[in-house]
């Protein structure tokens, strides 16, 4: 395991800093990263050995500058055209490439910007995921909001003007069962016209319910589709099942979600090969279930609690916005969601090129919306699970994407 992802914990107890360390140095303490654990369903799907193969096909050194020059050229951009697009050839024709991006956000979403802001419910977790605050042997606050204290934080958000909410937990069935998200849901519905969750992977029939009480879509991340990297950032918990993690999107898809959102986090494993199994993995399921709202996120590494040395390895903004031009000239129909991880100025820019939708108002902590949005000092707040990198308020946010000659959103689906 690198260096950047060591995290200390001065108060851990003795037997669990004896696990923790046992984790580490021993893979032969870990269970198999691709065997299912009880109760978690199977689904016969063939999208993930396509992906698979896709990502061991992908060689993206062999890729040339008359390759990257034929598929700028090519009407329909194929998987090997993606594939020439994302690797190092690509890099000088960036600015070709931001040209058809753009071209292709205006031809299919206009001049729109979609906002949203998440609320975290709880932080705590089940799971050892090495580069994670959130993680379950990392010493921070952890706390998890009631329903009245849920509903208040609704109403300070939706006091905003905003219409979308995200809702995340940490990922621990102890703590956040799928009926407290549920009951979380309903009361998103009260206040906000789109509710997406962000959340453990769960079964079909629990993606099932939690649409029924008011979510229309899910949002997971792979965070490495790398399986072997994979197995050495994920040490413990349900979230070291690859598989399961994979087959989420479909899950939900499978029990009504409206749409779902896939993303790698980049800078954990090889970030071409991510961003290609990321584009594949939308790709495919868009072609299973054609009627399914697709979106993707190129999210990159951000500082924790206990670790301000966590860095996106080698993915660098001119990378990052290579990936997002060569989504969207892959997937010109799919929504593409750039987070406050990245800096105001990036996000100001990739709006215009290839983003359609944007964060603003944003806190990754427990309870703390008042705080942020109103200005009541609250001392029972809880941890943040990463630094945030762009601050600005749901106002500054909008009067800026005007001041870009773009139009911003805040809702576009009505039910009926």
């Amino acid at each position: 395991m690198e260096k950047r992802f060591e995290i200390e914990n001065k108060r851990l107890g003795e037997k669990a800093l004896e696990l923790k360390k046992r984790l580490e140095n021993d893979p032969s303490a870990r269970t198999d990263p691709m065997e299912y654990m009880p109760g978690m369903e199977r689904i016969n799907s063939d999208i993930m050995s396509k992906v698979k193969s896709g990502m061991d096909e992908f060689d993206p050194l062999s890729y040339s500058a008359k390759d990257v020059k034929a598929a700028l050229e090519r009407q329909n951009c194929t998987i090997n055209d993606f594939m020439a697009l994302l690797s190092p050839a690509a890099e000088p024709f960036l600015e070709q490439m931001a040209e058809r991006a753009s071209r292709e956000t205006s031809k299919h979403f206009g001049n729109t910007v979609y906002l949203f802001t998440p609320l975290y419910i709880a932080n705590y977790c089940e799971n050892y995921c090495v580069y994670c605050g959130f993680n379950c042997y990392n010493d921070i606050k952890r706390m998890k909001l009631g329903i009245e204290q849920i509903e208040k934080e609704m109403q300070v958000i939706a006091r905003s003007g905003m219409e979308e909410i995200l809702i995340l937990t940490g990922e621990s069935r102890a703590m956040s069962d799928v009926k407290y998200i549920g009951e979380a849901c309903k009361l998103a519905r009260k206040y906000f016209r789109m509710v997406g969750l962000e959340i453990y992977p769960v079964n079909t029939d629990e993606y099932r319910y939690l649409h029924e009480c008011g979510a229309d879509y899910v949002t997971v991340f792979q965070e490495t589709y790398d399986i072997n990297m994979y197995g050495e950032l994920h040490l413990l918990g349900h979230k070291r099942v690859w598989p399961y993690r994979f087959d989420a999107q479909e899950r939900a898809l499978m029990g009504g979600m409206r749409g779902v959102a896939f993303s790698a986090l980049l800078g954990l494993a090889d970030f071409r090969k991510d961003a290609l199994a990321t584009g594949l993995h939308a790709y495919y399921i868009q072609r299973k279930y054609p009627h399914a709202e697709i979106s993707l996120s190129c999210p990159r590494l951000r500082p924790i609690i206990n670790n301000d040395k966590i860095d996106p390895h080698d993915v660098h903004e001119r990378q990052l916005c290579q990936i997002l031009c060569a989504y969207r000239i892959f997937l010109p129909f799919a929504g593409i969601t750039v987070s406050s991880r990245e800096s105001a100025s990036f996000r100001n820019g990739i709006v215009k090129i290839a983003a359609t939708k944007i964060s603003a108002g944003v806190s990754t902590g427990i309870g703390d919306h008042e705080n942020k949005y109103e200005g009541t000092h609250l001392d029972d707040t809880g941890d943040e699970q990463f630094e945030i990198n762009d601050n600005r308020s749901l106002k500054k946010m909008y009067d800026d994407i005007g001041d870009e000659g773009l139009q911003p959103v805040l809702n576009d689906y009505l039910y009926v």
